[in-house]
Parts: structure tokens; sequence; C-alpha cells
């Protein structure tokens, strides 16, 4: 995160006193004109002003005991790396930010997957089995709900298979298509069901062939888990009824506690 200090010669103080100049210039504008972004800006430089102060304390791991890094894995001793993002994530949650999305790219695996698969799996399966669990002995786990996934699943057969008639080519050197029909997310805490799955997929894992979940579906039921009523967010925009399940959705109640 960059630009956390204060320029050189500028204090914490200093600081105080030209934001509260800034808000005080901008309503005099917002008065003038009766615009409500610039209400917008003020808070937005206050937001910003609030996070400088507040991140080096949320990056400070110094009392964090070693019981947690053996938890998420030694990985997470490096800044940058999945499981310290995981950790850093169960520390913005207990700080109530409300929403915290951790990245992990590269997934597009066409070719080479055997290396390339197993070595994300490494980078990702114990940072995110140690957040739940993490989640689950503070007693944050059931009002936190984590989603795990991607935008598409991958074909269960191969892609650039070996032929043996290529000299580049490794029994390794395989990977798979993209694959929208069927894939998988999981989910835990936040009120749904754990230790089981929900809907099937035929033999060759083309089609849903057992309770299908749409992606509007899957929203919705997000929705409901934060308490809130998918079918109330609607808005009439050119004629047309808007929301943020477009005009479709059902909660999956089936997946829930």
């Amino acid at each position: 995160m960059l630009y956390l200090s204060n320029p050189e010669g500028v204090d914490q103080a200093s600081r105080r006193r030209f934001l509260d100049d800034l808000a005080a210039l901008n309503q005099v504008e917002r008065e003038r004109t009766g615009d409500p972004e610039i209400e917008a800006r003020i808070s937005q430089y206050e937001m910003a002003a609030r996070m400088q102060l507040s991140v080096p304390e949320l990056t400070d791991f110094s009392k964090e005991p070693e019981s947690t890094f053996e938890l998420y894995g030694p990985e997470s001793r490096t800044p940058g790396t999945f499981a310290r993002n995981c950790l850093i994530a169960r520390r913005l949650a207990e700080r109530g930010v409300r929403f915290i999305q951790v990245l992990h790219r590269g997934w597009d695996q066409h070719a080479n997957l055997p290396t390339l698969l197993a070595g994300q799996a490494h980078d990702v399966d114990q940072g995110s089995a140690a957040l739940v669990q993490d989640l689950k002995q503070r007693g944050m786990l059931d009002d936190t709900l984590i989603l795990w996934g991607g935008e598409f699943g991958r074909t269960v057969y191969g892609q650039f298979g070996f032929t043996g008639g290529n000299t580049t080519e490794t029994p390794t050197s395989y990977g798979r298509d993209h694959h929208v029909r069927c894939y998988t997310v999981w989910m835990a805490g936040g009120g749904v069901k754990p230790g089981f799955s929900y809907g099937e997929t035929d033999d060759f894992s083309y089609n849903i062939v057992k309770d299908p979940v749409h992606i509007h579906d899957l929203h919705a039921t997000i929705l409901n888990r934060l308490g809130i009523d998918h079918t109330k967010l609607t808005y009439r925009f050119m004629g047309r009824d808007f929301r943020l399940t477009d005009t479709a959705g059902q909660v999956v109640k089936g997946v829930l506690v």
C-alpha cells in the first residue's frame, strides 16, 4: 500500500488542519451549488485519511503469536503472498471491514497444467483453510461469509494433449480449456451448511444434471446471507426494471442452515 506516510516536513497535526480547511472550502462550494457530489468528495478525503492512519497498525504483525504463522503457513511471513493476504483479511474483519477481496491470479492453464496448478494449489490451499479455521476459533465465522471461486470452470478433458510427435511436447504439457457450463465455488460461514456439496454434473463434467445454480441464484443467496432481499433492490431505468440479480435469481435454500 502506497502513500501511507505524510510528506517530509508535515506532521499529523498539520495534516489534520489541512483536511479540515479543505473540508471547509468544499462545504462552502456545497452550500453555493447544492452539488451532492461535493459531500461525497469530503467523505472520500476523510476515508483516505483514516486508511492512512490505520494501515500501519493493521500490517504490524509483531503481536501475532507463532501459532498464527504455523496455521497460515510459512508464506504468511512474506508480504504479497496469498497466505499473507488471508491473514490480513482476518485482521481487516476483526477491525470491522465489511467487504474484503483476496486475489490470486494466473489460473489460465491451457498448457503445462500439472506443474502450474500444483504450484497454485500450494499457494492458496493452506491460507484458505487457515482463514476459515481462524475465523471459527475466534467466534467470527457465523457472521462472516466466505466465498471462494473464479469466473468460469475448466474442461475435464485435456487441451493440447501429448501426442509424442512434437519435440516440444512432454507428457505434462497439456492443459484444460475454459468451460462455462459447469464450475464450482465454495462458501463457508455466514449461515451456509458446512461439509456438503450441492448440484451434480454428468459423468463427463460437461452438463448439469441436478440442482443447477445460475449466477443470479448465487448472487441472490449471497445477498440473502447479508440480510438483503434481492427482489427489493429494483429500480426503473429507461422503461426497464433493474436489480443486482438482473430480473432473475432465486435464493438457493438448500445450501442454507
